[in-house]
């Protein structure tokens, strides 16, 4: 088996489940006063400490959550509560057009329930945003932005935004800016204080951690309206039992991966290189997504004109081939990538494409198996829908 889809998700590393298998092993909730509440809470805080000090911020701006969902849920539902709450005029929430779900579905939602106005910053054919774009939106009317929202690295193309100018941008008007670095720890130098954005999203399962850690880091003086209300915890901002054993789990995957990082990055540039080398070699007209002088090491999102990437990937994975394609699947048909649509892709072309993605556990062995089966697999999908078209 083939996995080529760590973009999704990735394989819990070695040491992240034997600190989570001895955090199980302990009793006691972080917010008891007793011993084992207190002995329960310093590895929190612990945790908390190793987290800050990987991505550049202090302990005191870390709350811990679920995942990237919910810490995207909380920057834009919370902040925009709170901005609105103290100036009724501020409704605009301002993202790029290819955002991840977890960020553009919630502002949708707030735009359909709660009066706001979600607006999409568009992009350039490589994916990029335009910090003058950004300028020009927000310029339009300032004391009407509640907050932007621009991911640090798309998940789908890979392309890495220009998030210092873009929050350089939104600060000269006052703006909060929340980005979604989910697939920019391990992969990208990501320093929160340096990057001068004030929110960002981060999760573990991208990085060899557990599923159901994530953090948003939020700057000092920056609080959102709370999305989960009960116990107060982390500071009233995410209510809820902390999790000592997914909070360690957490901080060593973010500790490793960023420890690692420039070695890490410089494997799978090359092994990026070599598959994307290897599939040209197979099929000479396929088209390579996403800004190639800045885009994540891992991944290789290719179109193949004349083909259905669904198709393809049902083939690759009978040859044992994991990977995904960048549309999404309602009722049981296929939609066109948004990200690709946003960058000028015809819809066509929108449905050719395959993310492969590529992580720690990825080798030269991997591209050899893809680099075999993706030929035939091209030929087979071109032909099948050669054959319904006609």
């Amino acid at each position: 088996m083939v996995y080529l889809d760590h973009a999704a998700t990735t394989e819990v590393r070695p040491e992240v489940a034997a600190d989570v298998a001895a955090e199980l092993g302990v009793l006691g909730n972080p917010s008891s006063l007793h011993g084992h509440g207190r002995a329960a809470r310093r590895s929190v805080e612990e945790a908390r400490d190793r987290i800050a000090a990987a991505v550049g911020c202090t302990p005191h701006e870390v709350v811990l959550t679920g995942g990237g969902t919910e810490s995207d849920n909380l920057a834009i539902k919370g902040l925009y509560w709170a901005r609105h709450a103290q100036d009724p005029a501020r409704r605009r929430i301002i993202t790029s057009a290819v955002e991840h779900h977890a960020a553009l579905d919630p502002a949708h939602w707030m735009a359909e329930h709660q009066g706001a106005v979600h607006e999409l910053l568009p992009v350039d054919p490589l994916g990029r945003v335009d910090p003058a774009a950004l300028r020009e939106a927000i310029g339009r009317d300032p004391d009407s932005v509640a907050l932007v929202s621009v991911m640090w690295a798309n998940n789908e193309v890979g392309t890495v935004q220009p998030v210092a100018e873009l929050a350089a941008v939104a600060a000269e008007y006052g703006v909060p800016f929340h980005t979604d670095a989910v697939q920019a720890i391990g992969a990208e130098p990501v320093d929160f204080a340096a990057s001068g954005v004030g929110a960002l999203t981060l999760t573990g399962h991208k990085i060899g951690g557990p599923v159901g850690s994530g953090a948003l880091v939020l700057a000092r003086g920056l609080v959102p309206v709370p999305v989960l209300h009960g116990g107060g915890q982390e500071r009233d901002i995410r209510s809820g039992t902390l999790s000592a054993p997914l909070a360690r789990g957490l901080a060593t995957a973010v500790h490793l991966a960023v420890a690692e990082r420039e070695e890490h990055t410089k494997h799978l540039s090359a092994l990026r290189d070599e598959l994307e080398e290897r599939v040209r070699a197979a099929v000479p007209d396929v088209v390579v997504n996403g800004d190639p002088r800045r885009r994540l090491p891992g991944i290789a999102h290719l179109s193949f004109p004349g083909c259905e990437g669904d198709a393809l990937l049902m083939l690759l994975d009978a040859r044992g081939i994991s990977c995904s394609t960048g549309s999404a699947c309602s009722a049981g048909v296929a939609q066109p990538s948004h990200v690709l649509l946003a960058m000028g892709a015809d819809t066509d072309a929108a449905l050719s494409s395959l993310r492969l993605s590529l992580g720690r556990t990825s080798t030269r062995e991997d591209v050899a198996a893809l680099a075999e089966a993706i030929g035939p697999a091209v030929e087979r999908a071109r032909a099948a829908l050669a054959k319904r078209r006609r």
